[in-house]
């Protein structure tokens, strides 16, 4: 039922998104429509992908869930980064990475435990995805932070241009890693997943789920780029910051199809699916997303330097410490989730007081 309301809404969301632009009706009204809109859209992306995970496998298709879903947000994010907005795309992707170990992830685990007494994922890759969180977050986002404070804005913009190629070339020598040289070797679980996920029937077939993905990211991009218009507006309306519209806000609107469905699946009992999803997401973020966005605002008038306020990075460095810490045991349960749930909470309440 919720599936059918939320497609309608999407389907009617994008002609009255351009109707609203076209007519300027007021700016609050159309970012109630534009976030209704995004999210009904990412609800159907989340679908699509769901039906590609049943017959690719959990591991890709939590990838491609993760890459569809972070293709919101990068879409949101190249049209601020073209406004000049440069610490609201800092702050939504910082959101992004405490709303996916955090938000997305304690729901998962807080949801899937109401269930289930104990829900597994693989140990090895839970450990393998806490090294590459740490290094991502704690070596590559506060090194520069550290370095830079006696540096000029050309020396700070050409250390983040250098880390940021580094980050991508690691991003992808861990996805050879992970499907091509080590492929299965640690993934003791992929049997007994397989079982199940071959009893299911994938609500689309395999071109149709493609077709409507591509629809979904084009009317996205639409509905994004006058999102982004609003901002201003909608901050002075409710005397929000750009910071809090960026870590609550656009992340909460750009992540909502990996939110849904990472829970849906834990609700499952497919925690290998919504770990890929909860974590995968956020090292695409951190490894991928953010340095393709350092790299293209070259291009624009105003350049994006891989440097983020003290808040940003230390509520960053605690969300990856603590889901490295709950999840190194390849366990979990619905405390586990509120731990998580609590600790996003408190940081939500920090950003809505700076």
């Amino acid at each position: 039922m919720m599936d059918k309301i939320l497609t309608v809404l999407g389907v009617i969301g994008v002609p009255i998104s351009v109707a609203g632009s076209i007519f300027h009706w007021s700016a609050l009204i159309m970012f109630i429509v534009y976030c209704l809109t995004i999210i009904a859209l990412a609800a159907i992306i989340g679908r699509a992908t769901e039906s590609l995970a049943i017959v690719m496998g959990p591991r890709i298709g939590g990838l491609l869930n993760a890459t569809f879903g972070n293709a919101v947000e990068l879409i949101i994010s190249i049209f601020a980064l073209k406004a000049g907005l440069i610490s609201i795309v800092l702050a939504s992707l910082t959101g992004s990475v405490l709303g996916n170990l955090l938000l997305v992830a304690g729901l998962s685990f807080f949801v899937g435990g109401l269930k289930y007494k104990r829900q597994s994922f693989n140990v090895q890759e839970a450990q393998h995805n806490a090294g590459l969180l740490i290094f991502a977050v704690i070596v590559a986002f506060v090194i520069p932070e550290v370095f830079t404070h006696t540096m000029n804005d050309q020396e700070t913009m050409i250390i983040s241009v250098g880390i940021s190629i580094i980050l991508i070339l690691l991003y992808l020598a861990a996805l050879l890693f992970k499907f091509v040289t080590h492929r299965g070797v640690y993934q003791n679980n992929d049997k007994t997943n397989g079982s199940h996920q071959e009893e299911e029937n994938p609500e689309w077939g395999k071109i149709k789920a493609m077709v409507i993905l591509a629809i979904a990211t084009i009317a996205v991009a639409y509905v994004s780029e006058h999102l982004v218009d609003t901002f201003d507006v909608v901050g002075e309306a409710f005397g929000w910051s750009e910071l809090f519209i960026g870590v609550i806000i656009v992340a909460i609107v750009g992540n909502a199809a990996e939110h849904a469905s990472a829970v849906i699946m834990a609700y499952k009992n497919k925690m290998e699916v919504a770990m890929e999803i909860a974590v995968g997401s956020t090292l695409q973020v951190a490894m991928f997303v953010l340095p393709i966005l350092v790299l293209l605002s070259l291009i624009f008038s105003t350049s994006m330097s891989l440097v983020f306020t003290w808040p940003e990075l230390i509520s960053m460095v605690a969300a990856v410490l603590l889901m490295t810490i709950l999840s190194n045991d390849g366990d979990s349960n619905w405390f586990d989730g509120a731990v998580l749930l609590s600790a996003y909470l408190i940081m939500g309440i920090g950003f809505y007081f700076v």
